[in-house]
């Protein structure tokens, strides 16, 4: 058996990582269980995406947890390399969110004008002579709506940054499989590791796509794995670099290379790379980004998203056990999101209430409480 702790998180990934890192910055003492393995972790195959306005609807409960997600990064970046020397790639050149069609930009325009009402009026809309003006590949699309604050981080770097630090802070990194919670009554113990049991006054779901899986559950969780599959391609000399998105694909440009997305598949646990994903991606950038339409793909790879029924992330405790508690089901939005989700965890931890409205993100929305 492990030496007890006050934490036990299980998962590693970025929303994982983020809580673990809040939480041992509080004083509390933190354990992270996450196997030593690549499974097509969502973070591992991420864009990396700070979208924000860019994806959320008009009327999207999520909008403005997002936006203060977002809103979070230049400072975190900088504390992250001030305390552990890893630059997370903050980018916040803006996003473009492009339409193709005069319908679609009917109803960007149309989307822009009610989300004014709700946030600061941080997008705007671009005409075509506008758009051609500052991004020339983008001649053919019929307007854009612009959020100049929005940008990309990239995963691999975050993640190593928020382990590194969670670590600084006194948080313990365990190369371990949670199995199964420990739960006596209406309290949680503990968890089940593949190699040890991990003894806890509080536990932390966050294992992305995997966390439904966990054994002991008080009640099934809605969680499932989304497959999205991606490439890279050389981004070519002279190319202005833009972060383009239209209809939930996208192209980004990071170091050399131009990282495109994404797929939206029901595959269970398979992360693999199938021909008709591929197709479909390179089919989308043809159409948002033609000058890379045509370019030989360096590299191909899958993740697997968790996914809730309504698209809504969960977070908070369990209504009947007590000290279990839930950060999961994040969807596409894990890197937005994993830094604001992680104050909000550790202020219901702590009995605080959390600046933010996560009522609608509760996780006994699905049961009923």
């Amino acid at each position: 058996m492990a030496a007890p702790v006050d934490v036990i998180v299980v998962g590693g990934g970025v929303v994982g990582a983020a809580c673990a890192r809040e939480l041992a910055r509080a004083g509390r003492r933190v354990r992270i269980l996450e196997p030593d393995a690549e499974r097509g972790q969502a973070w591992r195959a991420a864009a990396g995406m700070l979208a924000a306005e860019t994806e959320a609807e008009p009327d999207d409960p999520l909008l403005p947890l997002a936006v203060a997600g977002r809103d979070l990064y230049p400072a975190l970046a900088e504390a992250l390399k001030e305390t552990t020397g890893i630059d997370i790639g903050l980018w916040r050149g803006g996003i473009l969110h492009v339409a193709l069609t005069d319908d679609d930009a009917a109803e960007l325009r149309a989307r822009l004008a009610e989300r004014g009402r709700r946030t600061d009026g941080g997008a705007e809309w671009l005409e075509p002579n506008r758009l051609r003006e500052g991004w020339p590949g983008l001649a053919h699309c019929r307007g854009a709506m612009w959020a100049p604050r929005e940008g990309a981080v990239a995963p691999r770097e975050l993640v190593q940054a928020l382990r590194a630090d969670a670590e600084r802070s006194g948080a313990e990194l365990a190369a371990d499989e949670g199995l199964a919670l420990e739960i006596r009554a209406d309290r949680v113990l503990g968890v089940i590791g593949r190699r040890e049991r991990h003894p806890a006054a509080d536990v932390v779901v966050a294992a992305g796509a995997w966390s439904a899986r966990l054994g002991g559950l008080p009640r099934p969780l809605a969680v499932e794995p989304v497959r999205g599959q991606m490439a890279a391609l050389p981004w070519p000399a002279g190319l202005e670099p833009a972060i383009v998105y239209h209809h939930r694909h996208y192209v980004l440009p990071r170091d050399d290379e131009a990282i495109v997305g994404s797929t939206m598949e029901r595959a269970g646990f398979d992360a693999s790379v199938t021909p008709d994903g591929l197709s479909d991606v390179l089919r989308a950038v043809r159409a948002i980004y033609p000058p890379l339409g045509a370019l030989e793909v360096r590299r191909r790879w899958a993740g697997l998203r968790p996914m809730t029924p309504d698209g809504l992330p969960i977070l908070g405790p369990d209504p009947c056990v007590r000290g279990l508690w839930y950060a999961t089901g994040h969807g596409r939005h894990g890197v937005l999101l994993a830094p604001i989700s992680a104050l909000v965890l550790a202020a219901m931890m702590d009995g605080r209430t959390p600046a933010e409205d996560v009522s609608p993100f509760r996780p006994g929305r699905f049961w009923g409480d």
